[in-house]
């Protein structure tokens, strides 16, 4: 049992499986994520915008008079958009018109919320409610006049929380089609770019529909480099992508000829000018828009890092821009932590970012742990070090876990116990890996979504 401020429900068993200095260095790795996530959960990033003498001040750059507006309405979409959604009502509670948030949770869950509601959708594979809420926030872009202030809230999970399909493709065109692409090792950046020429909501759409009203959209981000159009598909931004760029997608993956006729109808219609292009950057509709990333996996890759300096270690942030084949970027940074261990002291990096798996098994796994997976055969060589991975958002892949931590002794934890890491390695199964070894890191649902936080440490 964990204690019950630990974010990570298992923290004691994931530390009390070691003994002395290697529980010590688990312990300050996984509290050092635990301060990373935290550090980006509404309650932390929404103190970033309060209102003083008839204004609203966002990061202290950017300042909105509300003596403009006859209304003030509220919309979002996404993991975090409902517990956004509850600090922000009380900052601007009397002003509220109304509003309406997309989310995975039910209407009677959100009892903080008096002026906003709550219209549940799906995720990770969106239903018939992603279409009927894309349908509601339809009807309140609508609605809207010139001395309407839209404050939006999105983060990730927006993508299949709001689903809208262009005709012809159907929804469940759009599933399969998606489905493909992830287990293709397709970027984020190139499944948002597919799933927005298949969509009349997402690639800026809505934010057209809503171009009469000055929108201030408030943006958590799980996207490598913040591109606000590829966040949550980018409801509320210019597309700069092209159907001949989802069409080269297609194409690069070998996918073209395995999704659904409708999807190549559908963008062969946009290469030959049939349908209207997303609209692009430029376009007059977004001069009232303003996309502001509210927080990123900086900021959690920051907090972690100060967490384990004040633990003794001189810490780094390599990055929060890392991409790349999980199993792969896990063979590197076990290769950085035997450099650790080569110049002596307590040493840590933390890197952000967003790792991809090709699928070729038929195993039950996410990236992060796939990258710890990875690391293995190089970290088992080591005497003193740590890899942990997570998903910020608490669900790593299509498995239940947040993601994994390792140390050398996990490698051979497994031998001793019969169980082969390759093997586990190529069916795409590190979920049933680090179940049956020890290191499945379990937090639930976190309530933010930034991406992708991986920590490494040697003492």
């Amino acid at each position: 049992m964990s204690s019950s401020h630990d974010l990570i429900k298992n923290f004691d068993d994931l530390v009390g499986s070691r003994l002395g200095e290697m529980a010590d260095l688990r312990s300050d790795v996984l509290r050092a994520a635990e301060h990373g996530i935290k550090n980006v959960m509404p309650e932390c990033f929404m103190k970033r915008i309060r209102v003083k003498d008839n204004s609203l001040i966002i990061k202290d750059s950017l300042r909105i008079d509300l003596r403009e507006f006859d209304e003030v309405v509220v919309l979002g979409v996404g993991k975090a958009s409902v517990r956004m959604a509850e600090m922000l009502e009380p900052i601007l509670y009397d002003r509220i018109s109304g509003g309406v948030i997309a989310s995975l949770s039910s209407p009677c869950e959100c009892i903080n919320l008096r002026k906003i509601n709550v219209v549940p959708s799906s995720h990770p594979i969106p239903s018939k409610r992603s279409v009927e809420a894309s349908e509601i926030l339809l009807e309140w872009a609508e609605s809207f006049t010139e001395r309407t202030l839209v404050i939006f809230l999105l983060s990730g999970g927006a993508s299949a929380m709001l689903a809208l399909p262009a005709p012809p493709v159907t929804l469940e065109d759009k599933i399969f089609t998606t489905k493909l692409l992830l287990e293709s090792g397709a970027t984020i950046d190139e499944i948002n770019t597919v799933r927005k020429h298949l969509s009349l909501v997402k690639g800026g759409w809505l934010g057209k529909r809503m171009s009469r009203a000055r929108v201030i959209s408030l943006i958590l981000s799980d996207v490598v480099g913040n591109k606000v159009e590829s966040i949550g598909s980018g409801p509320t931004a210019p597309d700069p992508t092209t159907f001949r760029d989802a069409y080269n997608i297609l194409r690069r993956h070998d996918l073209w000829d395995r999704v659904p006729e409708s999807v190549r109808r559908r963008i062969m219609d946009g290469l030959e000018g049939r349908v209207e292009e997303t609209p692009k950057p430029g376009d007059p509709a977004f001069q009232r828009i303003t996309n502001i990333v509210i927080a990123d996996v900086g900021d959690a890759c920051r907090a972690a890092a100060s967490y384990l300096r004040s633990r003794g270690f001189r810490c780094v942030v390599l990055s929060k821009y890392v991409e790349g084949e999980a199993s792969q970027v896990g063979i590197f940074l076990a290769g950085l932590l035997q450099q650790f261990e080569e110049g002596g002291g307590r040493r840590a990096a933390i890197l952000g970012g967003e790792y991809t798996v090709t699928v070729r098994g038929g195993g039950i796994g996410g990236r992060n742990q796939e990258l710890v997976l990875g690391s293995l055969l190089k970290l088992k060589d080591l005497r003193r070090s740590v890899i942990m991975s997570v998903g910020t958002d608490g669900v790593d892949g299509v498995s239940s876990a947040a993601g994994a931590i390792a140390d050398p002794q996990t490698y051979h934890d497994a031998i001793r116990l019969g169980i082969n890491p390759i093997r586990f390695l190529k069916e795409n199964d590190s979920n049933s890996f680090f179940n049956l070894v020890g290191g499945a890191i379990y937090t639930g649902p976190t309530g933010t979504n930034v991406g992708d936080l991986t920590i490494l440490a040697s003492a």
